[in-house]
């Protein structure tokens, strides 16, 4: 199965096509033009040359569907379901915090995927692996950075997204220093990993819970500044 997967969640723009458990390859562009500018532009140039594919040769698609950008994530998933549409191809759709966790699916400890809500709140959820696939993990929730923390029950665990980059003195002063952080270009929404979530996923698109519809959270959804779509 052909996966071409996109997150707008976030000021950056993310594309991957994965082709079974291969990635093909993956984009990334954080600039200052709006993702509604940027999206066709990313997709003309992946197909057919980077995903050795014309984009009619794929199998099912792929957004995150929040939380993130209200603007942002209707851009993507407008996009991911007309392609949908006119292709006769399923769509489907995947926790912006799974784009971030799953890129530390071999952690032995919890991954607390962390996504900067501003106004003093995080989006965040957190996330078991074993043997690489994910085990369990909580609902998306929005909350203070000092709830999110409190969510880990052990001494240790990764923490990622934008949101444990802001409030990284705050976590490293809860753990004393054991608290391992993600690197700061592993923090943003990836659609690789989006595409893996859904590919690993038994059943994935018949799933009615994973219908391409936004989950916002915050129901203003001005939770990023303007531009950001």
């Amino acid at each position: 199965m052909k996966i071409l997967a996109l997150s707008t969640a976030e000021p950056g723009c993310s594309l991957a096509v994965m082709d079974q458990d291969q990635l093909v390859c993956e984009t990334y562009w954080h600039s200052r033009l709006t993702h509604s500018r940027r999206l066709l532009s990313m997709a003309g140039a992946l197909f057919p040359d980077q995903a050795g594919c014309e984009i009619s040769e794929v199998d099912a698609f792929v957004a995150a569907r929040g939380p993130g950008s209200f603007t942002g994530l209707r851009i993507g998933i407008s996009a991911a379901l007309g392609l949908s549409t006119a292709l006769s191809r399923p769509a489907a759709g995947v926790s912006s915090l799974d784009g971030i966790a799953c890129r530390f699916s071999q952690a032995d400890v919890p991954v607390c995927a962390m996504m900067d809500a501003r106004r003093g709140q995080v989006y965040c959820a957190v996330f078991r692996f074993e043997h690489g696939r994910l085990a369990h993990r909580t609902g998306d929730t929005v909350c203070p950075p000092e709830q999110a923390i409190s969510m880990i029950s052990g001494p240790d665990a990764v923490f990622a997204g934008s949101g444990a980059r802001v409030y990284e003195t705050l976590i490293h002063e809860t753990f004393r220093g054991r608290a391992r952080m993600a690197p700061p270009f592993m923090d943003s929404v990836s659609a690789g990993a989006l595409a893996w979530a859904a590919r690993t996923t038994p059943g994935f698109f018949e799933n009615p819970a994973n219908t391409l519809v936004p989950a916002y959270l915050r129901s203003e959804g001005a939770d990023l500044p303007r531009g950001f779509a």
